[in-house]
């Protein structure tokens, strides 16, 4: 499971992400000034989420001190929104910048994509979205808690939509990484099947699901795409 520290010192903001991000299926801490993200910068994270304005110190001076020691990702979370604030962040060597007040989806999406740019997403094990989760170590579905039978095309069907989230694949790239890989012709009615079983078996309502999304004239993305 990956882990992120969230450093913020409004307990509102800090608690409300930490939540968010449990229920994307992340380990997170929370520490509330600089000196706290010190110490537990001791242990293993894959992620920090930083604000610029801390009691004990200024977040774009702290993210220049990791940049000389390390890579660990960096996305500020932070009220200093003007394009020049934003410059400040990106030359001070964080991976991502989002201002206050913020979407929580699109941090959702953006955590998503410093993970996957980093490597990290790669490693996750753990995966929760909604009602569905994911052990993709042990290649288990659980719907409400409870496993859900899938076949092996199915499962990578579902691997590969959950693993690209946030993005729309298209239909012929979708059939080349499940099928073609394997030198297998298949057309794209097989891929119809699939899709509607799958959402058999993880929709509520699969003539408006939740999970595996069309995206009209291009493909399907997982859950809701930012566009």
């Amino acid at each position: 499971m990956q882990k992120i520290l969230v450093v913020e010192d409004d307990v509102v903001i800090c608690g409300g992400v930490k939540l968010l991000l449990e229920n994307e299926g992340y380990e997170v801490a929370c520490a509330y000034t600089l000196k706290e993200a010190r110490l537990a910068l001791e242990k293993q994270w894959d992620l920090l989420i930083l604000d610029c304005n801390l009691p004990d110190g200024d977040g774009l001076d702290f993210c220049r001190q990791l940049r000389n020691n390390g890579t660990l990702p960096v996305i500020f979370l932070t009220a200093r929104d003007t394009e020049r604030d934003m410059i400040e962040g990106f030359q001070a060597g964080c991976d991502d910048y989002i201002a206050k007040p913020f979407s929580v989806e699109l941090l959702a999406r953006r955590v998503m994509a410093v993970l996957r740019r980093s490597g990290g997403q790669g490693g996750r094990e753990l995966f929760a979205y909604d009602e569905l989760s994911v052990d993709f170590l042990k290649m288990q579905v659980y719907l409400k808690g409870n496993p859900i039978k899938l076949s092996v095309t199915e499962y990578k069907l579902l691997e590969l939509l959950i693993k690209n989230r946030g993005q729309v694949l298209p239909r012929n790239t979708i059939l080349e990484r499940i099928w073609d890989c394997d030198e297998n012709f298949v057309d794209e009615n097989t891929l119809n099947v699939h899709i509607r079983r799958l959402r058999q078996k993880l929709e509520e309502d699969a003539k408006n699901p939740r999970y595996i999304v069309t995206v009209f004239g291009i493909g399907y993305t997982f859950g809701e795409c930012e566009r």
